[in-house]
């Protein structure tokens, strides 16, 4: 599981995506995280819980 996270950073999922890949980026966070597929470029929102459950680390973090 992950610790902190924020929009912009890039996220390696357990399961890989319809397009074959498993990268996201996270576009929003709250209660409910928004994520595309770096892949095909799909957008899709999880609840927290399940995001936090099915991400299993982050790639690179967003730089300021």
């Amino acid at each position: 599981m992950i610790g902190s996270f924020a929009p912009g950073d890039t996220v390696r999922m357990k399961k890989p995506h319809a397009c074959g890949t498993d990268l996201w980026e996270i576009t929003r966070t709250g209660a409910d995280v928004k994520i595309r597929c770096l892949g095909c470029g799909r957008v899709v929102m999880l609840d927290r819980l399940a995001f936090l459950k099915a991400a299993k680390k982050i790639i690179e973090k967003e730089t300021e």
